[in-house]
């Protein structure tokens, strides 16, 4: 008999006691700060496959869910039976095509006729298909004011393109324009033709989508409106989903008039309000007229079809909505009225006539020092001041080099007699005429007359023109220092101190300036986030305006933007600006120009200044002053004009002949109201060098007689090579004088002197299409050549 024996595994083995990680902190010592990393298998809401499909599948469901109800609630006013209408543009942009024909194709494909469309105005089109409705604000070809202010107030733009006429200046212009102004969602549409070959519509398509993909590149397709199913597919997208809102109208309210009425000063709107809440505390802004306040807003709601299919619609009578508040109310000041009297210097009084002080003469105060240098001569000790005044100064610049040995035996000496030396200050007077006679004689006037042509007429190179834009030449006939009397030198142009409240125009004392502006902004938007008495969007309304003059409701389409608080008061506006590539004229500063930015249209002359690296004001706030806007430079336009919140697009347009086809100068975009910029023009004064010995030579032709040498003196001069020197004394009475340089110069460089003054711009005006039929002639006059004292 086999005996059993159990299987060894059986047995309990016991696990054997570590002692040398017992305890925690041995274990913390054994790790070294080392932690185990957690698996992302074995976390608990993904530890497998199906629970994280399901958890995908919830986060995409919230996703649309947000998107839904964001499309939902940005839809909302345009659905219903009283919903908003969908603004629609119409532009063409040729003139072969009719914004009418245009919309009464579109209407086909929803079986309705618009033979009430007008070709300049508005059509309403009801797309029960849709559950919407669509307002038209057609515009004909060669309006460029009324196109601009269409695609203002509009959800949708749509661009009429030809078959056969090419895009002409005025609708390349037009596009580039409101593409710098910012544009909603953009339908292209082809104008029906049926005389068109079918083989060749599909090239024309083709060539028609390439050219409108430079202007709006979101553009997929062009509908031709020959085939009904492009009219629907038009229709569709017109009719179908969420308007994208241009960036520069949020926070603001618009109202597209549907009637206009005048009566007694006061002009009557009746819209639907648009974009944000509409406040009768703030003023309204009417496109050409400028800006005004509301007297009291009323409701207008739509006529209701009674039951029967014969019975009238019921009116329902309008209700007073909302008032304004007259102590939070907007005021129609824009700028501030200076008393000119304020300053005014007044008679002396009794006890001033009768000072007792009279006798005493007041102390001259010491120089600064550094402010009056005088020259120091050494003299042995003891020697008297008199015989000092016989002692002639060896000139340096007139030794020539010493031999090495020669140098050692000076120093020796020098050494040897620097204990008997002492030091004795000279006044200027008196060290002139210590200096040695300079033998000079003055040319006669017609030598001088004959030189001087001689060198004014030289041909200078585009390279220096480009490196010294701001030379000019001195005149003649006027003294220098009459002339320039209101420039002033400056050390360095970078660093040098310049008081932004100094020798300040009238126009300043008009404006308004912020402490913080960003901090205003930001509590005016806050502030009308809050308002309570408002006008939802989406709400029919008809708003009264109060001192309107007649001509505003002669228009076609009347606009009405909403402005925000403060934003009727002119300041100190600056822009950042680049020309338009395809503008060749020249852009001089003060140059009468049409600013658009917002919904403001106005009449500036602005100034143009070099754009800081960065945006910044640099160590003092001192900018370069630019004569000319030019091509691949990025320049500040500065100008006054009303506040501006948010970084709006700005246009710059000039005037033309045709006061409805103006030129594209500029775009840009609002920078900043900062009053303290200041724009320091400069000047350069040049002069030839006549005689030149080494570090000094002679300087004619900067000035033409003694007395300008000597008020220019303290102003440091340089060269184009990169000396720096100043003026020592004057020669003979032709404005001749002696410089001493920093080294040798050349006999072929030019000596320039920098001067600088600060410009302001002209005062703004609001921009009427009246107005500017009788500026045209200042737009001729902006066009010829203007001297450097025009220009100021």
């Amino acid at each position: 008999m086999v005996e059993h024996h159990h299987r060894p595994t059986l047995k309990q083995q016991n696990k054997s006691f570590k002692s040398k990680h017992a305890t925690q902190g041995s274990l913390k010592d054994a790790a070294k700060g080392k932690v185990a990393r957690q698996s992302p298998k074995s976390s608990p809401a993904s530890n497998t496959a199906a629970q994280s499909r399901l958890n995908r599948r919830n986060n995409a469901k919230q996703a649309q869910l947000l998107k839904r109800n964001a499309f939902v609630s940005a839809t909302r006013i345009f659905n219903g039976v009283d919903g908003a209408p969908r603004i629609v543009a119409v532009i063409p942009l040729t003139e072969d095509v009719s914004p009418k024909l245009t919309v009464a194709s579109l209407a086909e494909s929803l079986d309705s006729t618009a033979e009430d469309c007008p070709e300049d105005g508005l059509w309403k089109l009801r797309a029960d298909r849709f559950k919407t409705s669509l307002q038209f604000c057609t515009v004909p070809y060669g309006k460029f004011y009324a196109a601009l202010d269409a695609c203002k107030a509009a959800d949708y733009v749509v661009f009429v393109l030809s078959s056969n006429v090419e895009v002409d200046t005025w609708g390349d212009t037009l596009l580039r324009t409101l593409q710098a102004q910012g544009l909603p969602d953009v339908v292209s549409v082809l104008y029906p033709d049926s005389t068109i070959d079918p083989k060749s519509r599909q090239g024309i398509l083709k060539s028609l989508l390439s050219f409108i993909q430079y202007f709006v590149p979101t553009q997929t397709r062009i509908f031709d409106l020959h085939a009904s199913s492009d009219k629907l597919n038009a229709l569709r997208s017109l009719a179908e989903g969420k308007p994208t809102e241009v960036r520069w109208k949020e926070g603001r309210s618009s109202l597209l008039g549907e009637s206009v009425e005048w009566e007694d000063g006061t002009l009557k709107v009746t819209g639907v309000v648009r974009g944000s809440s509409l406040s009768a505390n703030r003023l309204i802004h009417l496109p050409d007229f400028g800006d005004y306040q509301i007297e009291k807003i009323l409701s207008a709601p739509l006529a209701r079809p009674t039951k029967g299919a014969n019975a009238p619609s019921m009116d329902i009578e309008p209700v007073l909505l909302i008032e304004p508040d007259p102590s939070s109310a907007d005021s129609l000041v824009s700028s501030n009225d200076p008393d000119d009297l304020a300053n005014e210097q007044t008679w002396p009084t009794e006890e001033e006539m009768n000072g007792v002080a009279d006798d005493i003469q007041p102390e001259i105060p010491d120089a600064v020092n550094g402010t009056t240098p005088k020259t120091v001569r050494r003299i042995p000790k003891g020697m008297s001041e008199y015989q000092a005044a016989w002692i002639v100064d060896e000139d340096d610049e007139d030794e020539g080099d010493e031999d090495g040995e020669k140098k050692e035996e000076v120093e020796m000496d020098v050494m040897e007699e620097e204990e008997e030396m002492e030091d004795m200050p000279m006044d200027d007077a008196q060290t002139d005429t210590d200096r040695r006679d300079v033998h000079f004689e003055d040319l006669d006037m017609e030598e001088e007359e004959k030189q001087l042509n001689q060198w004014r007429s030289r041909q200078r190179e585009e390279e220096d023109d480009l490196s010294f834009p701001d030379e000019i030449d001195t005149p003649k006939d006027v003294s220098a220092r009459v002339r320039f009397q209101r420039f002033r030198g400056m050390r360095s142009f970078r660093t040098s101190p310049w008081d932004a409240y100094e020798n300040l125009p009238r126009d300043y004392a008009r404006i308004f300036q912020f402490e913080d502006f960003k901090r205003t902004e930001r509590c005016v938007r806050r502030r009308a986030a809050q308002e309570l008495a408002v006008v939802e969007p989406g709400v029919r309304v008809t708003v009264h305006l109060k001192d309107v003059p007649q001509g505003a409701a002669a228009s076609s389409s009347t606009i009405l933007f909403s402005l925000l608080q403060h934003e009727h008061k002119v300041t100190v506006l600056n822009f950042t600006v680049q020309r338009n590539t395809e503008y060749d004229g020249s852009v001089r500063s003060k140059d009468p120009l049409v600013l658009c930015v917002g919904p403001r249209r106005l009449a500036v002359n602005p100034i143009y200044s070099q754009h800081t690296r960065g945006g910044g004001k640099g160590a003092n706030n001192v900018h370069k002053f630019e004569r000319y806007l030019r091509h691949g430079v990025t320049s500040v336009a500065t100008t006054y004009g009303p506040v501006i919140y948010g970084n709006q697009p700005c246009l710059l347009l000039r005037e033309t002949l045709n006061a409805e086809a103006p030129q594209l100068v500029a775009m840009g975009t609002f920078m900043n109201p900062d009053t303290t910029r200041i724009v320091a023009k400069r000047v350069i004064l040049t002069g030839h060098p006549f005689k030149v010995h080494k570090k000094t030579a002679t300087i004619r032709y900067m000035f033409f007689n003694r007395d300008d040498v000597h008020y220019f003196k303290p102003i440091q001069l340089h060269t184009k090579h990169g000396r720096t020197g100043h003026i020592r004394e004057s020669l003979g009475t032709h404005g001749y004088f002696t410089a001493y340089f920093d080294g040798p110069i050349n006999q072929m460089d030019t000596v320039c002197m920098s001067l600088y003054k600060r410009v302001f711009p002209k005062w703004v005006r609001t921009w009427t299409r009246a107005a500017s039929s009788s500026q045209l002639d200042g737009v001729q006059a902006a066009h010829a050549p203007q001297s450097d004292d025009m220009e100021e």
